[in-house]
C-alpha cells in the first residue's frame, strides 16, 4: 500500500459555516416597531448604523428613513423590515435589537455577541 499522496487528486472542499443573522427583533422590539411603523413613523423605515463617539469608540446610531439607500442592508424579522448601514454591518453581525420600558426611560437595546466591552455608561462600545 502506498503513502504517496495522488498529486493531481484535488482536497474536498469544506462546508460552509453558516453565518448567523446579520440582526434580529426580540418580540417586544418587534412589538414597538410595528406601532412606530403603524402611526408616528409610517411609510418609513427604522436605519441602524454604528458612528464614532464616546468613551469607549463606537456608539449605535438609529434614524427614520423613507427608502433604503444604495448602502443600506435589507433585514426581514418577524414580518418588520429594518435597514442596516453596510459599513455598520461587520460590526453588528448576529446582533439582537429589543425593547425595554422601565419607570424612567425607554428605548431600543442592543445584544451584540461583537462588544468587547462597554464605557461605564453604556452609551458606547469596542470591538
Amino acid at each position: 500500500m502506498s503513502m504517496i499522496a495522488d498529486p493531481t487528486a484535488t482536497p474536498a472542499a469544506r462546508p460552509k459555516r453558516a453565518l448567523p443573522p446579520l440582526m434580529q427583533l426580540t418580540e417586544a422590539a418587534a412589538e414597538r416597531l410595528r406601532s412606530l411603523y403603524a402611526r408616528s413613523e409610517a411609510g418609513r423605515l427604522l436605519r441602524i448604523g454604528v458612528s464614532t463617539k464616546g468613551c469607549s469608540g463606537l456608539s449605535y446610531d438609529m434614524g427614520w428613513v423613507d427608502a433604503p439607500g444604495a448602502g443600506d442592508e435589507v433585514v426581514t424579522d418577524q414580518g418588520l423590515t429594518i435597514l442596516v448601514d453596510r459599513r455598520a454591518a461587520l460590526f453588528l453581525i448576529g446582533t439582537v435589537m429589543d425593547y425595554r420600558q422601565g419607570a424612567l426611560e425607554s428605548g431600543f437595546t442592543f445584544v451584540n455577541p461583537n462588544e468587547k466591552g462597554r464605557c461605564g455608561c453604556g452609551e458606547s462600545f469596542h470591538v
